[in-house]
């Protein structure tokens, strides 16, 4: 009878020791983190002229989750987005259509012989959202324009003889003369003498002129054709964004000041009281459960012994 007793309370302690380890090892096992998909990165961005809305483009592949796709609020440019729909676009095999791409180069001479040299007739282009290809120049969109004015300052003479004078006197000479609608002022004077005792003045007069001239030209072009790429099994996802204006931030008045001493007790950014037992970290709670495990097994087992010890 003694020995099943033995027996029987051996097998006891064993079950017990066992529900202890496992249930600590339950305490203590963190629950495993969910895998995060992969970023997704935006092939193209276009944004409306007023600023309320912002569509990103993703062509993504079989193997990429959309899930990745970024559908966080952003700000941007004194606006707050956010997220308003997602659309999904089964993209084809090949994808084409007409573009047509301003250009603008300067030039020196509005001569359209030497424009057109500095324009090519086909030219290589890449769209935005990535379809390539060949565009031909159209001659009838060829424009020049004048890009700007400059002035310019030169030195003029001119000279009048006045004959018949009876002495060599300058109150005859005039001061200053009209050329071409430019003044010009009196310099230097010569004397010759005629043959009846008169004078003849030879005068000499100056001044500037200025003028404008063109600094150059700025000649505009289209060029036209037919864009395309290859989608290999592409799905374009377009995130849709609406923004909304950000009022400015007001101004902290000098007396405006706050107390940090008077801290909201539940601000995340408070300091912690290190003897507040609420505030224990988790992973000291889990440390202590094996702790309390092994003391109730001892205890067990030592009321065990004591019972077999009284029954023999």
């Amino acid at each position: 009878m003694k020995r099943k007793t033995i027996t029987h309370a051996a097998r006891l302690l064993c079950v017990l020791a066992l529900a202890m380890t496992m249930t600590t090892a339950a305490f203590a096992a963190d629950p495993p983190e969910p895998a995060q998909p992969s970023p997704c990165y935006p092939t193209a961005v276009t944004r409306s002229e007023d600023g309320g809305e912002i569509r990103k483009m993703y062509d993504l592949g079989p193997e990429d989750d959309p899930a990745g796709i970024p559908r966080s609020d952003f700000e941007q440019e004194g606006y707050h987005y956010t997220l308003t729909d997602l659309l999904k676009q089964e993209l084809p095999a090949n994808e084409s259509r007409q573009h047509t791409e301003t250009v603008s180069v300067p030039s020196q001479s509005k001569d359209m012989g030497a424009v057109l040299a500095l324009l090519p007739q086909t030219k290589e282009f890449v769209t935005e959202d990535g379809l390539a290809g060949t565009l031909a120049l159209k001659l009838d969109t060829v424009k020049v324009e004048v890009a700007g004015y400059g002035s310019a300052t030169k030195s003029i003479t001119a000279t009048r003889t006045y004959p018949g004078l009876a002495d060599q006197d300058t109150q005859y000479i005039p001061k200053s003369i009209s050329d071409n609608g430019h003044s010009l002022t009196l310099q230097t004077v010569n004397w010759q003498t005629e043959g009846d005792g008169h004078f003849t003045a030879v005068a000499s007069y100056s001044g500037s002129a200025t003028s404008s001239y063109v600094k150059g030209y700025t000649v505009t072009a289209d060029y036209a054709g037919t864009v395309s790429r290859i989608n290999l099994n592409k799905i374009r996802y377009v995130a849709i964004f609406e923004g909304t204006a950000l009022e400015p931030t007001p101004t902290e008045e000098p007396g405006d000041t706050t107390d940090p001493s008077l801290t909201d007790p539940a601000d995340p950014t408070a300091p912690v009281d290190p003897t507040d037992p609420t505030d224990a970290p988790t992973g000291e709670k889990n440390s202590v459960l094996p702790v309390v495990a092994v003391v109730v097994v001892v205890l067990l087992g030592g009321g065990a012994f004591y019972f077999i010890k009284r029954r023999r």
